[in-house]
């Protein structure tokens, strides 16, 4: 099993250097041949070498963050999405080098040329590369450890990439530890869902011993110990967690990063933003904005700002989330919902201090009520200021389940650092083109809770 991983792992590497190698050609062929040419000063040799290993390391470091080179992990759409989002970023940054490096802007043209090429590439690597990929590595055979929760909806999920996963197998622990071990040496790994710790702890060192790879789902503990500092005072390994939310410097920081991005984010954005609400207008003649009450860090109150998008009567009903055919929607609404343009007037929450650029999405304080109910650990999230956009946007989906969310969420807080801030609003561009980020829930649902009836329907 770990030659198999070895031999993945080298495949993979030698898949992703082909096609980081090949934009790198592409760029250097426009440098040589255009570019170059163009510099009044033209650099000796070593700085084109010099310029051109700066772009294999900016491809390499915008399609790690953005996860294009995970053959074999994304969809095949995914990928795409992810490593052209990566080669933009990439020659954006690249071309504006080139401009210091002249002193004064050249012909964009080339540049767009050359991105075209390189989209051209990538959908050729993507193809070869999941062949490839598929044909020396089938899907994995999983076998499902459950207790009381039925694990139909994971299943479900996971099913869905038949290319990577095939729970071939389930088993009620009820079966007893002896049977179940027995059973592994038939599977390629084991996904362990939803145990008590002390059970689910069992099979993990099992797993552990055995080097079997072993899929589980988080608990909110498990969550807070990803945040925690590891303490060498004594010979007796301690963790430490503070449990405090983010400290001062880090407020602080956060909180100038937030008004430079939010005024030079309205003023980039405010020629779509004056669109948007003439299209608005024009449509039922009603008010542009929709302000409601959400809640953000200490349970404090405060005015949310969006563009509208449903009718103006949405809510005649009492407060619900939107639905996956929402008839409350708007034609102009469900546009700006599907690319999160109706969110942009949230800019100025975050300039006067309401909200902050990342965080948790900001909730209405009914429906966090509803939440409690069957989440009480649901109020974590406001340890920290509401976001525009967050770990759980990036990484979940608009009818994501609250508990699913809430651990999102605390995957942010226990591991806050200006980076993963940056990474997150880097990644936040990708999710304009993946409609399932903004998908709504069941038709019979108030909120994201599944009732058993959602749940059934789903099955």
């Amino acid at each position: 099993m770990s030659k198999r991983e070895d031999y993945k792992r080298l495949i993979v590497f030698c898949l992703d250097f082909l096609i980081i190698a090949a934009q790198t050609v592409v760029f250097a062929y426009i440098w040589y041949s255009y570019y170059r040419m163009l510099i009044f000063e033209p650099f000796w040799r070593k700085g084109n070498w010099a310029l051109i290993a700066i772009y294999a390391l900016l491809d390499v470091l915008f399609s790690r963050m953005y996860g294009g080179l995970r053959v074999g992990y994304l969809k095949r759409i995914d990928v795409f999405y992810s490593l052209t989002l990566a080669t933009v970023c990439t020659n954006v940054v690249v071309y504006f080098q080139i401009t210091l490096i002249n002193r004064w802007f050249l012909p964009a043209g080339k540049m767009l040329e050359m991105t075209a090429l390189q989209i051209g590439l990538i959908i050729i690597w993507i193809l070869a590369s999941r062949a490839i990929y598929s044909r020396i590595y089938s899907a994995r055979r999983l076998l499902v450890i459950y207790g009381d929760r039925d694990p139909g909806d994971l299943i479900q999920k996971m099913n869905s990439r038949k290319d990577k996963y095939d729970i071939s197998g389930k088993v009620h622990v009820d079966e007893g530890e002896e049977k179940i071990f027995r059973m592994l040496e038939d599977y390629e790994g084991v996904i362990i869902w939803d145990l008590p710790s002390g059970l689910r702890n069992k099979y993990l060192k099992y797993c552990f011993s055995h080097s079997i790879r072993c899929y589980f789902s988080p608990k909110i503990s498990d969550v807070i110990l990803t945040g925690s500092d590891r303490l060498h005072l004594f010979d007796t390994p301690l963790m430490l967690s503070r449990n405090m939310g983010l400290t001062v410097d880090q407020r602080a920081m956060k909180r100038l990063i937030d008004i430079v991005f939010s005024i030079a984010g309205i003023i980039i954005t405010s020629p779509l933003m004056l669109l948007i609400a003439l299209l608005i207008k024009c449509y039922d003649g009603g008010p542009v904005f929709y302000f409601q009450d959400r809640l953000t860090k200490d349970y404090k109150t405060f005015k949310i700002c969006k563009f509208r998008s449903m009718r103006v009567d949405s809510e005649k009903h009492g407060a619900r989330l939107a639905s996956r055919h929402d008839s409350r929607v708007t034609p102009v609404g469900r546009v700006l919902r599907n690319l999160h343009l109706d969110e942009l007037p949230q800019l100025f929450n975050v300039l006067i201090g309401d909200m902050s650029l990342v965080g948790p999405r900001p909730e209405r304080e009914c429906i966090m009520k509803e939440y409690q109910k069957e989440i009480p650990e649901f109020d974590y999230r406001l340890k920290v200021k509401a976001g525009l956009t967050g770990y759980a946007q990036v990484y979940g989906k608009y009818n994501t389940t609250p508990y699913d969310k809430l651990k999102l969420d605390l995957f942010y807080i226990e591991n806050f650092s200006l980076f993963l801030d940056l990474k997150l609003m880097l990644m936040t561009v990708k999710i304009f083109f993946q409609k399932d980020a903004s998908e709504g829930v069941n038709e019979n649902q108030t909120n994201a809770l599944k009732s058993s009836e959602a749940e059934e329907k789903d099955r």
